[in-house]
């Protein structure tokens, strides 16, 4: 009888132990205090009162048992199942035991030695049963603990998460602003850009048209001396031929057809050069390679660069050497693309000679005379056009940057810095290269290497 009521109240101890650490169960918390209370009360009656033993043994057996049934049926109180199932073998002895020893009294002293070898079994169970539980709980708990301690660094990382959203938003916000205004600074670099490559061909074109003028002056001047002397004769012959004079009018005839033959070579020679002009002027997206008589254009853009500038600076006089090797013959070029290139290193090599010649009254230069010489020369498959002064050389610290586009060591307003930069991506574009030997006070030699 004592130990029902000792089962129930180790039994309340452990179940409140059991659920405070698992759930919150105020409610089943008080009904667990007054389950204790009530134990403990039943058990002191009943060593205090041994006369209403039968009837506590009832009220214990159903009382225990009533706890059991509600553990186990109840789903907020499956964390105590296992306590249950701990204490369960011993009170089914105990609860057995008590109602033979009240109904059957005597056959209970014949198998009491039963119940008591069942009891220590029970007992075994019972503590092995709470090891087994207590180690399974304090498991639990740790996997709880890490599960919070999870669920706490999960919720952290999510307002981290959050966080740095909020900044990738902000931060993608500021670059798409950034990118808009790049894009913006790129257009108008790119339109001041395509302002310049103009502005450069357009010099270009200007030092061109300058040596033009000049160089078409003399096909020129050749077409209307003869058309007069022409006209002369002609004039003449009708005179011989009023006067019956046949063999005078076959000598004018043959001086006339003559003088058209000279008239009609400098016409073509000043529709050659107003050509040249159209070709080196016209955009040249759509040009295509044509066989080209690298000789004839590297020395009629020699006498063209001479000419443009002898006319801005009437005293300026230049030596002008070439050396072109008769063999090349024809090769496959764009030629007014190749003739911008041999115009632009021809008016920079006039333009440092014509600045060196300004300072003759240097000691050291008094005996200057400007010199400029472009030369040919067939290397393997590969075809040399050089253009070669003796100027003043470029600093050898400058020299990794002269093919860069808008680097210029002119001063401002005299050159954009482009036209070597083109030239470049042109001889490029030709399958080509474009070199530079230079040395101070020496001179420069730039050489166009093309496919034969």
């Amino acid at each position: 009888m004592k130990l029902t009521f000792i089962l129930l109240i180790i039994l309340f101890s452990f179940l409140r132990k059991v659920l405070r650490t698992k759930t919150d169960l105020p409610y089943w918390d008080t009904r667990f205090r007054y389950g204790l209370m009530l134990s403990i009360i039943l058990l002191s009656v009943e060593v205090i009162f041994p006369v209403a033993r039968p009837i506590l043994m009832w009220v214990g057996e159903l009382f225990l048992f009533a706890l059991f049934f509600k553990v186990i049926t109840e789903v907020k109180l499956k964390a105590a199942k296992p306590i249950i199932f701990a204490f369960l073998p011993l009170a089914i002895v105990d609860g057995f035991e008590n109602i033979i020893e009240q109904i059957l009294p005597r056959w209970h002293d014949q198998i009491d030695i039963i119940f008591g070898i069942a009891g220590i079994f029970s007992f075994i169970w019972m503590v092995a049963m709470l090891i087994i539980n207590n180690k399974q709980r304090k498991a639990l708990e740790k996997e709880r603990l890490k599960a919070v301690e999870k669920e706490k660094e999960f919720q952290l990382s999510e307002k981290m998460k959050a966080a740095l959203a909020i900044q990738v938003e902000e931060r993608t916000a500021e670059l798409n602003e950034q990118k808009n205004d790049l894009l913006h600074a790129l257009d108008e670099l790119r339109t001041t850009q395509a302002q310049l490559i103009q502005s450069e061909k357009m010099a270009s074109l200007g030092e061109l048209t300058a040596g033009i003028a000049h160089e078409i002056q003399n096909p020129l001047n050749f077409v209307n001396n003869f058309s007069e002397i022409s006209n002369e004769l002609l004039t003449e012959m009708v005179d011989e031929i009023n006067k019956g004079n046949t063999d005078e009018v076959k000598d004018i005839v043959k001086d006339v057809q003559q003088n058209l033959e000279k008239i009609l070579h400098h016409g073509k020679r000043a529709d050659s050069i107003v050509k040249g002009m159209l070709q080196h002027s016209r955009s040249n997206n759509n040009a295509k390679k044509e066989p080209t008589n690298i000789n004839a254009l590297a020395d009629e853009y020699l006498r063209l660069a001479y000419h443009g500038l002898r006319a801005k600076d009437k005293s300026f006089n230049a030596t002008l050497k070439t050396d072109f090797d008769s063999s090349i013959g024809n090769i496959n070029i764009i030629p007014q693309d190749i003739g911008r290139v041999i115009l632009n290193l021809l008016t920079n090599a006039f333009y440092v000679t014509q600045q060196k010649a300004e300072l003759k009254n240097q000691p050291a230069i008094q005996q200057y005379e400007p010199t400029v010489s472009v030369s040919t020369k067939t290397v393997g498959d590969m075809v040399e056009i050089k253009v070669a002064d003796n100027g003043n050389g470029i600093p050898q610290k400058l020299i990794d940057k002269i093919f860069q586009p808008f680097f210029t060591t002119k001063p401002t307003g005299k050159g954009t810095g482009l036209g070597l930069s083109l030239s470049y991506d042109i001889v490029k574009a030709h399958n080509g290269n474009l070199s530079v030997v230079t040395k101070e006070n020496v001179g420069t030699t730039f050489t166009i290497t093309l496919p034969k």
